[in-house]
């Protein structure tokens, strides 16, 4: 276990306490127990203090008359806690080798220290770099290059021709690079078309459990450097993700849409194809995205939840509107020429 004052040079934050009191691991500051280190980001929750049981708290300065025990100071709490979580972290540890019951086809090149677990499948002509490491039971499809330091976890399907950098993570049955949809209506039905180009994912990329990033038609679908991707959520072949973008469970971006750097997408936002969204854009959950956002800011267009009753009022009232539109127009309509014969008498 380390010591507080260990975790304090690591995380290069002031300590007010014992530097030998030790730590067993983080929690919440509700379930906190005395050996356990905890955390307040915003100054609503400082009044958990006085009920919480942790050893060491991490804080704002400017919080620190709130907590008689030890703590570390950070201007910034919830960064130095999640800062912290990378100390105590208890994920399985990288064996650096091929496991006999995993499939490596003849010519996969693979840097130093490769781990492929069992059951993986590693088709010919992969590239591995330094340290990656293959789940078991993951896929990764002809001709992909993977950078290193990047996990691959168990049950990821990785397709052919696809290119990820280095140091990103592919969550656990997350699919990267199946077909996009593509099809042109014909006379008998459908017609496929074949989706020819890539998926590119830059460097410190994640990727949610059971995502999909459908490969391009023509272009390759990219997410850039430092994107992250919640689980459930689906991106279009030919789209783009900006850099430090984060997109929430759920949401669904259609095709060649393109999304600006350091944006926000939250829960269900739905985005139709070939749009573009700027840079630092900010949508909310189950927004309804139908056109280009060229600016940057907060948008939301999400019905927010009711009462019941209250609820089906408004429901009711929603099919009248365009009547009752028509209504105030005649109403203006009406006002006007009252206006102008007041006017004219």
């Amino acid at each position: 276990m380390p010591a507080l004052g260990t975790l304090a040079a690591a995380l290069e934050l002031e300590l007010k306490g014992d530097p030998d009191f030790e730590i067993a691991s983080l929690a919440t500051l509700e379930s906190a127990t005395a050996d356990n280190l905890t955390f307040v980001s915003e100054k609503k929750h400082l009044a958990k203090l006085s009920k919480t049981l942790a050893g060491a708290v991490i804080l704002h300065p400017d919080w620190s008359e709130q907590w008689p025990g030890n703590a570390l100071f950070s201007e910034t709490p919830y960064i130095a806690y999640a800062k912290a979580s990378v100390i105590f972290d208890n994920h399985p540890v990288a064996s650096g080798s091929i496991d006999t019951r995993a499939f490596v086809a003849e010519g996969v090149e693979y840097g130093a220290g490769v781990t492929i677990d069992a059951g993986a499948c590693v088709e010919s002509g992969v590239t591995l770099g330094d340290r990656v490491w293959i789940g078991a039971g993951a896929y990764i499809g002809h001709d992909t290059v993977i950078g290193e330091d990047t996990v691959i976890k168990p049950g990821a399907v990785i397709c052919h021709g696809v290119i990820i950098g280095a140091r990103c993570t592919v969550h656990p049955n997350a699919t990267i690079g199946a077909d996009g949809f593509g099809f042109a209506p014909g006379p008998n039905g459908w017609i496929k078309i074949e989706q020819l180009a890539g998926v590119v994912l830059g460097d410190d990329v994640q990727i949610g459990a059971n995502t999909t990033i459908d490969r391009g038609a023509l272009e390759d679908t990219v997410v850039e450097d430092g994107a992250i991707i919640d689980n459930l959520v689906q991106i279009g072949h030919g789209a783009r993700v900006g850099s430090r973008t984060a997109i929430a469970a759920q949401a669904g971006i259609s095709g060649s849409t393109r999304i600006g750097a350091r944006c926000i997408i939250a829960g269900q936002v739905g985005m139709a194809g070939h749009l573009t969204i700027a840079d630092d854009v900010h949508i909310g959950g189950q927004g309804r995205v139908a056109s280009s956002v060229t600016e940057a800011g907060h948008y939301s267009s999400g019905t927010p939840i009711q009462p019941l009753r209250a609820w089906l009022r408004s429901a009711s009232r929603f099919t009248q509107l365009d009547q009752m539109a028509r209504r105030i127009a005649e109403l203006e309509k009406l006002a006007g020429l009252d206006k102008k014969d007041g006017e004219g008498a």
